[in-house]
């Protein structure tokens, strides 16, 4: 069997490009270092409660999104969430769902982090920690750009400096999302709410939003970039004495029953690349995600169909999704 394309990241990016390579016949293996899917579109469950502690939900501002988000929401995936200019689309059991349906009959290797990449013979080598080494005959890195790099650097794989620099350019937004279960409802909208200003940037009630039961209220609370840069090495009992006084007129007089803190290092980019993938044909190598195809879910959804079309994939690779 000759050697597949290996994609290291399993973010939604990562997924759809898996699954049109998939669908044209093409080997494909897909690496990721955590033990779930979906990167950022991450789902948790904690002391009886759900939260979706990531992304809140995607918008369709293409016409290709548009296309993927009807199919999924005809196969009960996602279901609008409302929205002024664009539905924002969430899933009823978390936002996780999407890329868990996107990876069934993938060969999805979870818990496989890769400690370096390095070329060699006609194809890359992958190291992995605590496994052996794999080898690919095309590579692609969708993980965050700085990670990908480094991967890159730790098997002295040297990439032509113009470029080098430019994707070391690409950095990212910190964010800290707070976790809180409630004795009771929150004083959130229905549909979420993005404070004017202060520590907090988005709050969410997943229990409104209809993916955690109650009779409390499972908030999701994430922070401004500058709160998060200040404070990432925090516990989440010393984050939540500090986001307090913000907190308090939307906790509609309930108290925390459960605490919960996760730290998205690489939350959001904050500069992107001018092209929506990189692709070296030369090198049989590729980098996508929202740092390429713009921030947020739908840019990394775009990424993943950019590098698919720069492959060559044909059309009728497209599957239904």
């Amino acid at each position: 069997m000759s050697a597949p394309t290996i994609i290291i990241g399993a973010g939604i990016a990562g997924l759809m490009l898996a699954r049109r390579l998939a669908a044209a016949g093409e080997t494909v293996v897909l690496l990721d270092k955590s033990r779930g899917v979906g990167g950022r579109m991450a789902t948790k469950r904690l002391a009886g409660a759900v939260f979706d502690q990531g992304a809140q939900f995607f918008t369709a501002r293409d016409s290709a999104v548009a296309a993927l988000a009807a199919e999924w929401a005809a196969a009960g995936l996602i279901r609008d969430w409302g929205g002024a200019e664009h539905p924002r689309y969430v899933s009823p059991t978390g936002m996780t769902a999407v890329p868990k349906h996107l990876a069934e009959g993938l060969d999805l290797r979870r818990e496989h982090k890769a400690l370096a990449v390095r070329r060699g013979g006609v194809g890359w080598v992958v190291e992995l920690e605590n496994r052996p080494p794999l080898t690919a005959a095309r590579l692609v890195l969708t993980a965050p750009v700085p990670q990908a790099l480094a991967l890159l650097a730790a098997g002295d794989v040297a990439l032509p400096p113009p470029l080098a620099a430019e994707l070391a350019a690409l950095d990212y937004h910190p964010c800290l999302a707070l976790l809180l279960a409630l004795d009771g409802p929150a004083a959130v909208p229905p549909g979420g709410v993005a404070p004017a200003d202060g520590p907090l940037r988005w709050l969410a009630d997943n229990t409104a939003k209809g993916i955690s039961p109650g009779p409390g209220s499972a908030l999701t609370v994430h922070t401004t970039p500058e709160f998060a840069r200040a404070h990432y090495q925090a516990s989440e009992t010393e984050v939540l004495a500090l986001l307090g006084p913000a907190l308090a007129p939307w906790l509609g007089g309930a108290r925390p029953r459960t605490v919960g803190l996760h730290r998205w290092h690489y939350s959001e980019p904050r500069h992107t690349f001018r092209a929506p993938c990189l692709w070296l044909p030369e090198w049989q190598l590729g980098l996508a995600g929202d740092a390429f195809g713009g921030p947020k879910v739908g840019g990394a959804i775009l990424s993943g169909l950019a590098l698919a079309a720069a492959l060559g994939l044909p059309a009728a690779a497209r599957p239904k999704i």
